[in-house]
């Protein structure tokens, strides 16, 4: 069993993942990670699948979420669930504010170990 873990919030540790995207790993246990993504109106995300199951609600903003090919227009308070391995995108139309948890934990999201 893992120690329980908390964070405070804080503006710094953000990366950029993308152009107008940047990621904040918040906290994670043994089985789930937990991020943080701020993303700019106008970037996009690219098509990408991993092995993770990505679970999602959107706290601000407004994107779209293409989902197998499948278009989907996400507003505050949506939320959504992607199975593993399945190719997903976003177009960020507003100024946009996502927490997302993984599982597994996803390993390359973990913070530099110091």
């Amino acid at each position: 069993m893992s120690d329980p873990m908390i964070a405070k919030a804080a503006e710094e540790g953000y990366l950029e993942s993308a152009d107008g995207i940047w990621r904040k790993t918040l906290v994670y246990g043994e089985k789930t990670l937990l991020t943080e993504f701020r993303l700019q109106k106008g970037s996009r995300l690219p098509a990408h699948s991993h092995p993770h199951e990505q679970t999602g609600y959107l706290v601000s903003g407004e994107i779209i979420l293409f989902l197998a090919g499948k278009r989907h227009e996400i507003k505050p308070g949506d939320s959504w669930s992607i199975p593993g391995d399945l190719e997903h995108s976003a177009e960020i139309l507003a100024d946009s504010v996502a927490v997302e948890v993984f599982s597994p934990v996803r390993d390359d999201f973990l913070p530099a170990k110091k």
